[in-house]
């Protein structure tokens, strides 16, 4: 008989520990939930550039073998990374948005980074609606938007002056008449 108390008294005690740490855990969770929704309230710019500011001089030559090097010309530019986890979700809103605003594929570019020879799978999807660059890591037409992360868009107007950006489509506002 003292043996089966002792081994009741041995269990209890590991039932309490595991409830004051499952206490723990969840207090903990609820801390970090917290920081969460902080940190996506202040999240940092998409581009180093601001809203009334132009990206620097580029030349950007397509897959198609067309030149860009004009931002006037522009209303669209969309920049993602093949090895972006949530770049291929974000491609079919960003397609959309383009047809419902109607804006004509010579005033989009889409800007890849990554290696032509490993194309990322939603390339034909992009290339329908956008002049589509593959480029290295930090290329040229990201370094003239000043991209900090990926997926990035951002909305022109006819002067090549950034208007919005955003991680998502659904924050850029309507784009400038062509």
């Amino acid at each position: 008989m003292p043996i089966l108390i002792a081994a009741i008294v041995v269990v209890g005690s590991l039932c309490m520990l595991d409830l004051l740490l499952t206490f723990g855990v969840i207090r903990r969770l609820r801390e970090h939930t917290t920081m969460l929704a902080r940190s996506r309230e202040t999240e940092p710019p998409v581009t180093g550039l601001a809203a009334g500011m132009s990206p620097d001089a580029f030349s950007a030559v397509t897959i198609d073998g067309d030149l860009v090097d004009n931002a006037a010309d522009l209303r669209v530019v969309a920049f993602f990374s093949s090895s972006c986890a949530i770049c291929p979700e974000r491609v079919p809103p960003f397609t959309e948005y383009v047809r419902s605003h109607r804006i004509g594929r010579d005033s989009v570019l889409g800007v890849v980074e990554g290696s032509a020879s490993a194309p990322p799978p939603y390339l034909d999807q992009l290339a329908a609606v956008a002049q589509v660059r593959i480029e290295p890591p930090g290329g040229e037409v990201a370094r003239a938007f000043k991209v900090s992360g990926f997926p990035a868009f951002c909305v022109l107007d006819s002067a090549g002056t950034l208007i919005a950006s955003g991680y998502d489509s659904s924050v850029l506002s309507e784009p400038a008449a062509v």
